[in-house]
């Protein structure tokens, strides 16, 4: 591991605010961790963490959980989140397919799942994050009539999404192939992660889709 990433991982494991899978909190998020019976949202893939921290802002009385392999990304979110009094975050290193073993079912209100790798290889389905696989587990996590938000630069990953979800009890309440041609953009879409200006300057247009299971 290169010097930097790991002066940065090593302050992940310091950090107030850092869980991994030794942390075993199913069903006590809101007792042992938060101290309190707010909503809890995920980034799923959180990477830097941009969304998770930006939304915790935005929404003082919920809270919100990055998720994610690499300490030394979530690192910035983190430190961050300590550095502005920030007590509705956490960050949590795991992978996505346990998400089910550490957050008890009906334990989190909403998802957010922004920029993820598309993985647009045949091979690697059932690791794109809206997957028949996937969409199993943010079922059985959420239940009926909880959000999940699919916010990214693919075309491939959307027109997936949508594909996959035609034939699943899900209901589609905001769907924008543009989200730049809104009249108005509500709040949570103005965020811009690393990785959609990254985007943005290369003129990629961003997709948005919210969806919940009936």
């Amino acid at each position: 591991m290169p010097k930097n990433k790991l002066k940065k991982f090593n302050e992940y494991e310091s950090f107030t605010n850092t869980y991994d899978a030794r942390n075993q909190f199913r069903g006590k998020w809101h007792t042992e961790v938060f101290k309190n019976n707010n909503p809890i949202t995920l980034e799923l893939a959180c990477g830097r963490g941009e969304y998770t921290v930006a939304l915790a802002q935005m929404y003082p009385k919920r809270n919100f959980i990055g998720l994610d392999v690499k300490a030394s990304r979530m690192w910035q979110g983190a430190k961050f989140s300590l550095e502005n009094d920030l007590p509705n975050v956490a960050f949590l290193r795991i992978q996505i397919d346990f998400l089910n073993d550490f957050f008890a079912n009906g334990e989190v209100e909403e998802l957010w799942i922004t920029f993820p790798d598309p993985q647009p290889q045949k091979t690697r389905e059932k690791q794109r994050l809206t997957s028949p696989k996937f969409l199993g587990k943010y079922a059985q996590l959420l239940g009926n009539y909880k959000f999940i938000n699919l916010k990214t630069d693919s075309d491939f990953l959307f027109k997936y999404t949508l594909d996959t979800l035609v034939d699943k009890p899900v209901q589609i309440n905001e769907l924008y192939l543009n989200i730049d041609e809104l009249d108005e953009m509500k709040p949570e879409l103005k965020v811009k992660t690393y990785y959609e200006k990254m985007w943005r300057e290369k003129g990629i247009i961003i997709k948005y889709l919210k969806f919940q299971f009936i």
